[in-house]
């Protein structure tokens, strides 16, 4: 994990920066600092606008009862994309852009969720109680699960 964490911070800091070389020389210094400008400037309003609007959603979830681990994704990832669109860069830009694009990220939820499922195992129990008012009559039956996850390693496999 180190050595890909060494490799993502030494690789594509050096790609970004060849990127922008030739981009500056196949057009010009000034379009370049532009395009890095623009594109951090159009990018972090967009991940607010879409960080906000998420919020909302996460916020009219749980008024409704309902759990947003969907929503609660989409929304790290739209962090992610807002700090990928700070950074200078075309390969930082065009990946925080993808984030930003509903079906996009919706692949890479799916994605995401395929690679985490996986890795986990659950363990869990039921357990029945009875829960009311004060009125006997207004009584109902609910579940209450409880559920512990871990983290699955390669050595559990053996």
């Amino acid at each position: 994990m180190l050595f890909r964490l060494i490799l993502l911070f030494t690789i594509v800091p050096f790609a970004e920066l060849v990127l922008l070389l030739w981009l500056s020389d196949v057009t010009s210094w000034q379009f370049t600092v532009l395009l890095v400008l623009v594109t951090g400037v159009v990018g972090a309003w967009l991940a607010r606008l879409q960080g906000w609007q998420t919020w909302q959603k996460i916020q009219r979830q749980l008024s409704s009862g309902e759990a947003p681990a969907g929503t609660l994704v989409d929304a790290l990832l739209i962090f992610v994309a807002g700090a990928l669109l700070l950074t200078p860069g075309i390969l930082t830009d065009a990946v925080g852009f993808s984030l930003l694009i509903p079906p996009a990220r919706a692949v890479i939820k799916k994605w995401l969720s395929a690679k985490f499922r996986g890795s986990m195992v659950m363990q869990g129990q039921a357990a029945q109680f009875w829960a009311g008012t004060q009125n006997s009559q207004n009584r109902h039956n609910e579940q209450i699960i409880e559920v512990q996850a871990t983290h699955k390693t390669d050595s559990d496999n053996d």
